[in-house]
């Protein structure tokens, strides 16, 4: 036996889980099909001088966790920068600022829009409870019990019962539209909750907006040197306790022998253990990697990936941003909401539904290049445009290929109504559409959550009946990653969770 646990895929979850089981003395081998670890978690130097994450940037779950401190990953590297102002949101000449602390907050959305800041701070306060019990499930296995046990023990809001329950079954779009009366507030908070992937009008989605008192207790940070600093800080701890990375290693195969998964077969060659752990997309494992007659039936079908729903343009510049309703460096600080209004992002989700790239997409704009200069040559700027909603399978036959600089070009046009004047400061980019996500990422369909957050598959329906708890229905085959509870995001609680259930079994010798 080669290993007490072998790891398919190097995504931060997949690495989360390694790092506990290694720092607990087992014996770990990770297998990584690319030439990098991270997955969706990385930074790569795309064009010269320039470092472009190439998944996930803005690190505001996993500052909910107590992972960081737990693996002590600033002895390996990590080097948190904490962001402030938090959010930007520019209406015409308006600039509108989410600062981490809440009376900060309040004050300026007063300033700005009469009675608010007074709506916001009832939010908050309305809700923190209920914030902070979802961040407590988010850290659980999700069984009946723990579930449970969190429910009764967990904090409420500061709502009846009856009102709290009928708040967390509405769609987030009409949440906000009970606290708030501006139209720029409903957009900001709603861009926001889209983040997820469903849209404002979904039925028991109240919740993604919900959580949004979290933003102010764990803010939002960037590893110095770029997202994939995270990943390679737990690539760094995995090795200094004993355990081994492997890189342009794609697993081919899950080996199986009476019934329990016993190894993989790689193009570094069969490798053996007492437990795999699989980190890619959930169909990754079970419609690919597992032999066919251990493969569930029609797995796909149950299911449910999606169409995709969002792309990244990231733009290399030989000149910051500058926006027209701020163009100082506290708009280009945080996170920076580019959503007119609600009706904006109803149009754009009618139109993915017909099988288009919205028209007029609304985007998140991203130059973290202003906190740390690191990332692109003095003076310069890295610029990085997400937008929705955008599907993978396209209607009238055409093909991402067909579309991908008319589409690009679309989210350059939108962003300069916001900043005019970057398109003649590009000096290279990348687009992540959701073909090139599937093709080079391993997201099916495009969709960066893996499976869709819907609540038919999530807590302990992720990503389907049978397969939650981190477990596969075959022994010695446990899960992590977006696929599974909590869901897609830079969290680390996926991995965390399994790696509890993996040592649990480990120390009872059930495996």
């Amino acid at each position: 036996m080669d290993f007490d646990v072998i790891v398919i895929g190097a995504g931060h979850n997949a690495l989360v889980c390694s790092a506990y089981l290694a720092q607990a003395g087992y014996t770990v081998g990770v297998f990584e099909r690319r030439d990098i670890v991270g997955g969706a978690v990385s930074t790569k130097e795309i064009v010269p001088g320039y470092q472009f994450d190439l998944g996930g940037s803005a690190h505001i779950l996993i500052r909910l966790t107590p992972i960081v401190e737990e693996l002590e990953l600033e002895r390996f590297g990590l080097d948190y920068i904490d962001l402030d102002p938090l959010f930007f949101a520019p209406f015409e000449d308006t600039p509108v600022y989410i600062h981490r602390d809440v009376d900060e907050t309040v004050h300026h959305l007063n300033e700005t829009f009469p009675g608010e800041g007074d709506n916001y701070r009832r939010f908050i306060d309305d809700w923190s409870g209920f914030a902070n019990t979802m961040r407590d499930m988010f850290l659980r296995s999700p069984s009946p019990f723990q579930l449970g046990k969190s429910l009764i023990f967990g904090e409420s809001s500061k709502l009846e019962w009856q009102d709290e329950l009928r708040t967390i079954m509405r769609p987030y779009g009409h949440v906000v539209g009970e606290y708030f009366d501006r139209p720029e507030m409903r957009a900001m908070l709603s861009w926001m909750a889209a983040q997820s992937g469903p849209p404002p009008t979904e039925p028991m989605t109240g919740p993604f907006v919900l959580w949004h008192p979290l933003y102010h207790e764990g803010g939002v940070a960037r590893p110095r040197g770029g997202s994939g600093m995270l990943t390679q800080a737990l690539r760094r701890h995995i090795e200094h306790h004993g355990g081994s990375v492997f890189t342009d290693a794609e697993v081919s195969d899950i080996l199986v022998e009476t019934g329990s998964a016993i190894g993989i077969r790689s193009t570094k060659g069969e490798a053996t253990a007492r437990a795999v752990l699989s980190g890619t997309h959930i169909l990754e494992t079970a419609t690919r990697l597992l032999p066919e007659e251990h493969q569930p039936r029609d797995f796909a079908k149950q299911v449910r990936v999606g169409n995709g729903f969002g792309a990244m343009l990231r733009l290399a510049l030989d000149e910051p941003v500058s926006y027209t309703a701020d163009p100082g460096v506290k708009a280009r600080t945080g996170l920076q909401l580019l959503c007119r209004s609600p009706e904006q992002l109803h149009r754009a989700y009618g139109e993915y539904l017909g099988g288009q790239p919205s028209s007029d997409p609304p985007l998140v704009a991203m130059t973290f290049s202003a906190a740390d200069p690191t990332l692109a040559p003095e003076g310069h700027e890295v610029l990085w445009l997400w937008g929705q909603y955008f599907p993978y399978e396209l209607a009238n036959g055409q093909s991402w290929n067909d579309i991908a600089d008319d589409v690009a070009n679309r989210l350059i046009d939108t962003f300069e109504t916001y900043a005019p004047g970057i398109r003649d400061h590009i000096v290279g980019q990348l687009f992540q559409h959701p073909a090139w996500l599937e093709k080079h990422l391993g997201l099916f369909r495009g969709n960066v959550m893996h499976v869709e957050m819907s609540i038919d598959q999530m807590f302990g329906n992720r990503p389907a009946m049978g397969w939650s708890q981190y477990k596969a229905p075959l022994d010695g085959l446990y899960l992590t990653g977006a696929s599974t509870h909590p869901g897609g995001g830079i969290m680390g609680a996926s991995g965390r969770n399994a790696a509890r259930v993996l040592l649990r079994d480990l120390d009872r010798h059930r495996i």
